[in-house]
């Protein structure tokens, strides 16, 4: 029979978490992870099993506060009311689809990121991007999933523009129904892990997800023939049990992903352009024609391909038009 902490550690349950747990609270309040978020309630799993509690605890106040799938929470024995959402390893968020003044929380305590994108029509250097610094900000491993290898017979011409996104990134190519393809990031997959998988509609999350559990419980939607693009099907936000032990946390797709705060992870993925921009003229050259720009230079003589430098200064004014944060260009 396996004892509170060997379940807890199974749910990822480590050091970071016990530590802000006293004694005194520990003789009244149990931990649980949060495993799924649904509208008006969530579910949980701990020691005792999983059930469906109330998100809302009481008296808290900013939006961090409020659970998300993959968070620890405390939570009264008798009650199962939620008392607290424990310090968090790392957060995903974005801002709010529709009011850019609001965040949305995604996932919590997360190990490593998968970037799923497919190899059809509807793969998005961009967007690739977006996800990356969103990594990079939280300070989370990104590994670059490419799936529907099946679908084209050049599955490598995608793993090189991936590839070329940044030194040292990680990129798997994957057929997301063949187990045997999909072994290849069992490695991340292990015992108390947490996983999360970020990427479009349509990209074969789901499908992913079905083959890493050897199970076909999740619903997959075709692509549209049209455009490659995919239908929502993953409505909620969830946490799915992997055979090695680890854990898959699955996302609904997000076409648009308006970052948040993230000055840090935008400087890590687009570090060359920083390094090239210090040798401007000047130190705050816009880029635009200023004499001696380092920037234009490169684009001008084929060194910066002038879409990357695009990218990087519209993820720059997004960043620095957040609200509450001071406008800023990238340097």
């Amino acid at each position: 029979m396996q004892s509170t902490t060997e379940i807890l550690e199974e749910l990822g349950w480590n050091a970071r978490f016990s530590e802000q747990v006293s004694r005194a609270e520990a003789e009244q309040y149990q931990p649980v992870r949060v495993m799924a978020v649904h509208r008006g309630k969530i579910a949980v799993a701990g020691a005792e099993g999983q059930r469906f509690i109330s998100p809302y605890i009481p008296g808290a106040g900013p939006s961090d506060d409020h659970p998300t799938v993959g968070d620890w929470l405390l939570i009264h024995d008798a009650t199962s009311e939620p008392i607290r959402v424990l310090r968090r390893m790392n957060l995903f968020k974005r801002r709010a689809p529709g009011d850019p003044r609001k965040e949305q929380m995604i996932a919590a305590n997360v190990d490593t990121l998968f970037i799923v994108a497919s190899c059809n029509q509807d793969f998005s250097v961009a967007r690739l991007e977006r996800y990356l610094v969103l990594a990079r900000e939280v300070g989370v491993n990104p590994v670059v999933v490419l799936t529907k290898t099946d679908l084209t017979d050049a599955p490598e011409t995608f793993a090189a523009m991936a590839h070329a996104l940044q030194p040292g990134l990680r990129v798997e190519t994957i057929n997301g129904r063949d187990p045997a393809s999909v072994a290849c990031l069992a490695s991340w997959c292990s015992k108390g892990k947490t996983v999360a998988l970020l990427g479009s509609s349509g990209v074969g999350k789901s499908t992913l997800v079905n083959t890493l559990r050897g199970s076909v419980s999740i619903a997959t939607q075709a692509i549209r023939a049209r455009d490659g693009t995919g239908r929502h099907t993953t409505t909620v936000r969830e946490m799915h049990r992997l055979d090695r032990g680890g854990w898959l946390l699955d996302t609904p797709g997000m076409r648009e992903l308006q970052l948040s705060d993230a000055a840090e992870g935008i400087s890590e993925v687009f570090d060359d352009l920083i390094e090239m921009a210090r040798r401007c003229r000047f130190s705050d050259c816009a880029h635009r024609g200023e004499p001696d720009c380092a920037v234009r230079t490169a684009i001008a003589d084929g060194t910066l391909p002038s879409a990357r430098f695009d990218r990087w200064q519209k993820l720059a004014s997004e960043d620095g038009d957040h609200p509450g944060r001071r406008t800023k260009r990238p340097r």
